[in-house]
C-alpha cells in the first residue's frame, strides 16, 4: 500500500458542479435522502429509515458542540466593512466554555476579513441587549502567521462575551453557500442537540436528526451517547499540495466524559457508529492519547501523524486502551478528557473503535473524502458516483451516508 505520505490528493477529485450542492436546507431535516453502503451494495434510502438499517445493538455516538454567531462586522467611519471570524479564546481562558462566560475584557484569535484597510485603532459596533445600548469595541494586538489576536471590550460588564456575539454576531454558514447567512440558518445550521459553545461549522451530519428519528432508536435497540469536538474553521480548508505529506491538519479542542468512555468500552463489542466525521475523529483520537499516556504523555494531544509515526503496541486493544483512560481519570479524580486533536485518517489507517459512519458528502480533495475511502476504501469512489447520477444534494445542507465498513479494503 502506498505510504500515508505520498497519497496524491487529486486520486480524491472528482466533478461537483454548483448545481449539486444544497445552497439551503429541506424543510423537515428528515426528509433527506441516504445514501446506504455496506458490503459493496449502494442503494438509496430515506434518512426517516436510518435506525432500522443501522447494525444490530448499534451505539452512535453525538458531537454535542454548538455553532456560535463567530461573524463580527464592523463599519470604519471611513466606510470600510471589516469582518472579524472568531476562531479560538486565547485570555484571560483559552476554555471555551469558560470564555464565553468572561466579561470585558478578552482577545481571541481571530480571521480578519479586509485586514490591509484596519492597521490600527478601535473599532466600534452598537446594539441593543435587551433594550440596553451595548458598544462593543475591537482593537488588533497582534498579527500571527495564521490570523490575528483581536482584543474584545464593552461597555456593560455584566454582559457576557457569549451575550455579545449571540445578539450582534452572524452564524457562520459555509463560504461554498456563496450566500449570506439569514434567519433560517440561526436554527437549521444546528443539531436539535447542540450543547456546548465552541464551533464555527456544523457538524453536519447531524443536521438530518429530530426527536421522530431519535423515538426509533430505542425499540430497535439503538443506544447513544455523546461527545464534543469544536469544529475550527479549518475544517473549510482545501487541501491544496499535491500530496498529503505537505498539508497541515488543525488543532481542534475535544472533551470527553468519564461516563462517555464506560459507555463506549460496555460496546466494545457492538457496533460503534460515530455520526459525523468530528465524532469520528474524537473517538479514534482515544486510542491514541491511551498510547501517549502510556508513555507518559498525560496532555491528551493527539498529532496527525501519531497513528502512522508512534510505536503502536499489539498488546493494547481498543478495549484495554479505554480502560488506561479510564483508569487515569478515576485515579485523579477527573470526570472528563479535554484534550486536542489533529487526526489525519486517511488510507492505511487502521480503525480502532468505528465500525461505520453517519455523515454527508464532502468536497473534492478534502481530508473528509480520505477519511470516507480509509474507512470504505475505492468504495467511495462509486458511491459519491451513484449520488450524482441519482441527484443527491451535497455538502452541509445536502443528503446524508451511512456507510458501513464491511465493505472496506
Amino acid at each position: 500500500m502506498k505510504s500515508v505520505r505520498n497519497i496524491e490528493i487529486e486520486d480524491y477529485n472528482y466533478n461537483l458542479p454548483d448545481s449539486m450542492i444544497a445552497k439551503y436546507p429541506l424543510e423537515k431535516r428528515d426528509f433527506s435522502k441516504l445514501l446506504w453502503v455496506n458490503n459493496g451494495i449502494v442503494e438509496e434510502k430515506k434518512f426517516i429509515d436510518l435506525p432500522s438499517l443501522l447494525p444490530k445493538n448499534s451505539i452512535l455516538l453525538f458531537n454535542e458542540t454548538k455553532v456560535v454567531n463567530a461573524r463580527l462586522i464592523f463599519k470604519k467611519s471611513t466606510g470600510a466593512t471589516i469582518e472579524i471570524f472568531c476562531l479560538e479564546p486565547v485570555e484571560p481562558v483559552n476554555d471555551f466554555q469558560l470564555a464565553y462566560q468572561q466579561t470585558c475584557p478578552v482577545v481571541w484569535k481571530c480571521l480578519v476579513g479586509n485586514a490591509k484597510r484596519w492597521k490600527s485603532g478601535k473599532l466600534a459596533l452598537e446594539f441593543n441587549i435587551n433594550n440596553k445600548l451595548v458598544i462593543l469595541n475591537s482593537e488588533l494586538v497582534d498579527k500571527l502567521s495564521d490570523g490575528y489576536l483581536v482584543s474584545f471590550s464593552w461597555n456593560d460588564e455584566s454582559t457576557t462575551f457569549s451575550e455579545i456575539i449571540s445578539n450582534c454576531g452572524m452564524i457562520p454558514i459555509p463560504p461554498y453557500l456563496n450566500r449570506k447567512s439569514e434567519d433560517q440558518d440561526k436554527k437549521r445550521y444546528q443539531t436539535i442537540y447542540a450543547e456546548y459553545e465552541g464551533s464555527v461549522a456544523a457538524p453536519t451530519a447531524g443536521l438530518h436528526f429530530t426527536e421522530k428519528v431519535f423515538s426509533q432508536f430505542g425499540s430497535l435497540g439503538i443506544e447513544t451517547d455523546k461527545l464534543t469536538l469544536h469544529v475550527g474553521a479549518g475544517t473549510f480548508k482545501p487541501v491544496v499540495s499535491q500530496k498529503i505529506s505537505d498539508h497541515e491538519m488543525h488543532t481542534e479542542k475535544v472533551i470527553i466524559s468519564i461516563d462517555t468512555l464506560k459507555h463506549i468500552l460496555n460496546k466494545i463489542n457492538d457496533p460503534i457508529i460515530p455520526v459525523g466525521t468530528t465524532s469520528m475523529r474524537t473517538l479514534e483520537s482515544l486510542y491514541w492519547m491511551a498510547v501517549k499516556l502510556l508513555d507518559g504523555n498525560i496532555a491528551f494531544e493527539v498529532e496527525q501523524w501519531d497513528p502512522y509515526e508512534l510505536v503502536d503496541s499489539s498488546d493494547l486493544t481498543s478495549k484495554g486502551a479505554l480502560e488506561v483512560l479510564i483508569k487515569y481519570l478515576e485515579d485523579n479524580n477527573l470526570t472528563e478528557i479535554k484534550g486536542e486533536t489533529r487526526l489525519l485518517i486517511a488510507p492505511g489507517y487502521k480503525f480502532r473503535f468505528a465500525k461505520g459512519l453517519v455523515t454527508n458528502f464532502h468536497q473534492p480533495k478534502s481530508t473528509l473524502l480520505l477519511l470516507v475511502s480509509a474507512l470504505v476504501g475505492k468504495k467511495w469512489k462509486d458511491a459519491y458516483d451513484f449520488a450524482l447520477a441519482n441527484n443527491f444534494r451535497f455538502l452541509s445542507y445536502g443528503d446524508s451516508c451511512l456507510f458501513l465498513n464491511d465493505a472496506q479494503d
